[in-house]
């Protein structure tokens, strides 16, 4: 086979069942990259973002009229595996006996019992995500959020590519490795190829608020959707600002030669220009990951391009068997869901304050969350009691506790007023232990923490 045939790998995704948007979203990417390429974009050719709007929540009540053309989409494809899980990671339990696929569905429930008006709920679900979520949502979610008919937007899948004669990689011993996910640039093809995009059109669906299903702190905001209609704009991302700790963080910037707002990814950074990637008083603004669109412009735009977002491509260089770095060196390309951002006149975007901000990418997340410094209210929000002022606790933890089950043993103490905890060795917090400003525990043995004030 020569080199750049796509014959091979539109058959085996046909085969497999995936999308024809997909397959073309795919062979887009493929084609770059035998084209050799890079998908980087130097600091020669951007600048920083300046200032810009900024959300503020002022409490306001829904507009009914709006909600009923509005659609919530969490992306929900991710496992828990770094967490020790073995699941789709938005089974995680926030609370006892509350997961934040539990909160998710109670926030859309709340807003349809409290406004009246229907609002939308999909998951964008992975063929690792779909059985645990549906089997969950079969067990205890209200009627209308509990089929797939309902809820469910499939993630694609695509082949990893053998680095050295581009051809579809193989793994005979384990098939399931020879796919990869797209990325959450996958959103745009799956909408199409699903028909979920024409049937929401249908339904009088003209807003979608998308978001990952692992930030609590991405609710729909009825100030936000207000000022995205207003706007008209036909994009909007929700960006905040960057912090030391967001240094790899794709951030905001603008395109020197067309005055275009677009994202850039660690990924798509040169080697020479990190440094300038990681200037947080340069490049100020990051990407959330929460974007708004106008989905009859979404549509209008993918018709422009024969069903095809032109996002900006990623390439990642990984081993077809992850865990075995010796097996054949395959290249995975990504895209980017944010990286809409440049494919749409007028795309705009608005700086949030970090409390709509909060993942949970490790067990030292979660513990933060299970603490006092949060409060659920009754219709599914996740918020930072007040008295924090949108500053969460930072919380480090030793390796031990990397895994969630391993949290059980450590206790929990209050971190109301805890600025930042870390955990370096095996403790154990007593009941009545509280967290005042900065603390540090643990050493070369088994400490055991009494209840009492620490800072």
């Amino acid at each position: 086979m020569s080199q750049g045939d796509f014959t091979p790998f539109e058959g085996k995704m046909s085969a497999a069942g995936v999308m024809d948007a997909a397959i073309r979203a795919f062979r887009r990417n493929y084609e770059s990259l035998c084209r050799d390429e890079s998908g980087l974009i130097s600091e020669g050719e951007i600048e920083p973002s300046g200032d810009l709007p900024t959300y503020q929540d002022k409490g306001a009540d829904f507009d009914p009229d709006l909600l009923a053309k509005t659609v919530v989409i969490k992306l929900n494809g991710g496992l828990g595996t770094s967490m020790g899980l073995e699941k789709v990671k938005s089974l995680l339990e926030v609370r006892p006996g509350m997961t934040f696929l539990d909160l998710i569905v109670r926030q859309i429930s709340s807003l349809r019992e409290a406004t009246g008006a229907p609002v939308r709920l999909l998951l964008m679900n992975s063929f690792s995500s779909s059985a645990d979520t549906l089997g969950y949502l079969a067990d205890n979610a209200p009627e209308g959020l509990r089929e797939a008919s309902d809820v469910e937007l499939m993630q694609n899948q695509v082949p990893k590519i053998d680095a050295a004669t581009l051809a579809p990689a193989e793994c005979s011993d384990h098939p399931e490795h020879e796919w990869c996910p797209p990325g959450h640039g996958d959103l745009y093809p799956a909408l199409v190829g699903s028909g979920w995009l024409d049937r929401l059109l249908e339904e009088g669906v003209k807003y979608a608020f998308v978001s990952n299903s692992d930030n609590l702190g991405a609710v729909l905001s009825p100030e936000l959707l207000s000022w995205f209609a207003e706007s008209e704009a036909p994009f909007l991302m929700e960006v905040t600002r960057r912090t030391p700790a967001d240094r790899k963080g794709g951030h905001l910037a603008l395109r020197k030669s067309d005055g275009q707002l677009l994202l850039r990814e660690v990924a798509q950074c040169p080697d020479e220009d990190l440094e300038s990637f990681q200037d947080i008083d340069r490049h100020r603004y990051f990407n959330t990951n929460s974007i708004w669109l106008r989905l009859d412009v979404l549509k209008q735009r993918l018709e422009e391009g024969n069903g095809v977002l032109p996002l900006p491509m990623i390439r990642n260089r990984k081993t077809v068997d992850p865990r075995d770095k010796g097996s054949t060196p395959v290249t995975q390309l990504e895209t980017a869901m944010g990286a809409a951002i440049e494919c749409f006149e007028g795309a705009q975007a608005i700086e949030v304050p970090r409390s709509r901000f909060a993942p949970v990418k490790t067990s030292g997340d979660l513990f933060a969350l299970r603490s006092d410094a949060y409060q659920v209210s009754d219709d599914g929000r996740v918020a930072l009691i007040p008295e924090r002022s949108g500053q969460p606790p930072v919380v480090k933890l030793d390796d031990r506790y990397k895994f969630v089950d391993s949290l059980d043993s450590l206790g929990l103490p209050s971190l109301a007023k805890c600025g930042k905890l870390e955990v370096l060795g095996e403790v154990v917090f007593e009941d009545g232990v509280v967290i005042d400003g900065d603390a540090s525990f643990g050493g070369d043995t088994k400490e055991v923490i009494s209840a009492g004030v620490y800072q």
